[in-house]
């Protein structure tokens, strides 16, 4: 008479490396959702101070009506409000490394389980690699959406890219309040803030596409992804 179960699935410490792994896989996840709600608790944040200072401002100009005192706040309360998001892009960005980093751990726990029970790979449609492109299949980036990450306006439609337009609108309304207060006419005003709109949405953009980049040398690779 022979046994239906395998050496392998009779051994008891495969099923202690199972739990382990398993209870390593939901503390991942616990941490993946704490990530994602800061990121929109900061997003949240962002937003209302804007809001609130787009309200100020309106108290403001109906006293003042859009004279010398409305723009010494709108440019001091406009200026807090560009800090704010700046400060916010940044964190989203840090967000978007450590999400990475859990996704990386995941993987890796894949790789283990598939270690135990090979046969059900072909079941799994997450990557049990540790390296960059590994992570990106597991986020739902892979090569079938590299014609999307490609473009232009993948970055743009991100949680930091779309702060970042918001941000550059912020710096440009500040540029265009600075040349109105010079006396500049509204020719000059609007091409002051097109170019501060420019100049500030290009400099976020680089910086989070180097914070991307950086993404696959913040860890060691253990289980690359096989070349084809």
């Amino acid at each position: 008479m022979t046994s239906d179960t395998t050496p392998l699935e009779g051994d008891p410490r495969v099923a202690s490396k199972l739990q382990v792994l398993a209870t390593e896989h939901w503390s991942l996840l616990a941490t993946r959702s704490l990530t994602y709600t800061e990121s929109l608790g900061r997003v949240n944040m962002f937003l209302g101070v804007l809001s609130g200072a787009v309200i100020g401002l309106a108290l403001v100009a109906q006293a003042n009506r859009f004279g010398t005192t409305f723009i010494s706040v709108a440019i001091f309360m406009l200026t807090v409000v560009f800090f704010v998001g700046v400060a916010t892009v940044r964190r989203l960005l840090m967000l978007n490394l450590d999400d990475y980093r859990w996704v990386i751990g995941m993987n890796r726990i894949r790789h283990a389980y598939l270690e135990l029970h090979p046969e059900l790979e072909p079941i799994f449609i997450t990557s049990p690699h540790d390296d960059l492109p590994g992570a990106l299949v597991t986020l739902g980036l892979g090569p079938s959406s590299a014609p999307t990450l490609g473009t232009v306006f993948h970055g743009f439609v991100t949680l930091p890219g779309m702060v970042s337009v918001i941000v550059a609108s912020v710096g440009a309304a500040i540029a265009g309040l600075a040349a109105t207060g010079f006396g500049a006419s509204a020719y000059v005003v609007l091409l002051v803030g097109a170019l501060a709109f420019a100049s500030v949405l290009a400099v976020m953009l680089r910086t989070g596409n180097r914070s991307f980049r950086g993404y696959g040398p913040s860890s060691d690779v253990r289980f690359p992804t096989p070349r084809t």
